[in-house]
């Protein structure tokens, strides 16, 4: 009775076998038959899925490659704004030369229209000035080569004496201002032809002591003695005690030494 029933169960298995093995031939004869619709339909399931993804992935890659190009742009246009700036730098920097050289000119032009045209002069340029020399004196760059002696008069503007050759040198020379303080000049009082002194302050300013009888008004002129009425100072305040027989007059001189940058010398 055993031997039977394990006959019966062995049959059992090997049927579900057969049908199985002829369940997938079946099966595969139908996906054979119609692959193309089975595919395609898969095919069609899938893009529906999938789609949204791809729509979005290729949302996000545009974004990244816009912002990318953002930033290639800004960095582009960063160089292009830096090199324009360079450029103008340049020209502005070329101009403020051009300007330096026309005002340059310009002066050196009114200069000498405004000199004696029979005078012989020697241009020079200013290298050092009381504020910058340690001998409290405009240091020149005219000297024995250009034929300058000492105690030659040093005109600015062209027609304003300043002071006078203290030493010189091969290719320098040492001006001795008018007003340095306590150097004392000879110079004539205006129309009043007068002889008087006057006395360096510092700082282009002068005093001068004269008789109270001697009548003295604000923008009185003193000159240096000669033919030429060559102006070294203007009577700026006038100082008076009724109790002393002299009076004291304040000038200043028509030139402020530190906007100079050139001087001539007369030989």
């Amino acid at each position: 009775m055993g031997i039977k029933m394990s006959y019966l169960l062995d049959k059992k298995i090997q049927r579900k076998k057969i049908f199985k093995i002829i369940l997938g031939v079946a099966v595969l004869i139908i996906l054979i038959y119609f692959r193309s619709g089975i595919w395609n339909g898969l095919a069609s399931a899938s893009q529906k899925f999938f789609s949204p993804i791809l729509i979005v992935g290729n949302s996000v890659g545009e974004k990244f490659r816009s912002f990318g190009s953002y930033f290639v742009s800004k960095n582009s246009l960063y160089l292009e704004n830096q090199n324009l700036q360079s450029k103008i730098n340049e020209a502005e920097a070329k101009m403020l030369n051009y300007d330096s050289f026309l005002a340059e000119n310009n002066s050196l032009q009114e200069i000498l229209g405004r000199k004696d045209v029979k005078a012989d002069m020697v241009l020079a340029a200013i290298l050092g000035k009381p504020n910058q020399s340690l001998y409290n004196m405009l240091i020149i760059d005219a000297g024995l080569k250009e034929g300058v002696k000492v105690g030659d008069v040093v005109f600015a503007l062209g027609n304003m004496p300043i002071g006078t050759i203290a030493e010189t040198y091969s290719s320098s020379s040492k001006v001795i201002l008018f007003s340095n303080p306590g150097e004392k000049t000879q110079v004539v009082v205006g129309d009043k032809n007068i002889f008087m002194e006057i006395v360096g302050r510092g700082g282009g300013n002068f005093e001068m002591v004269v008789p109270r009888d001697l009548t003295l008004v604000k923008g009185d002129q003193v000159v240096l003695p000669g033919l030429t009425p060559y102006v070294v100072g203007i009577v700026e305040t006038i100082i008076s005690d009724p109790r002393d027989p002299f009076i004291k007059a304040l000038l200043a001189s028509p030139v402020n030494v530190q906007e100079l940058k050139f001087v001539e010398v007369g030989k």
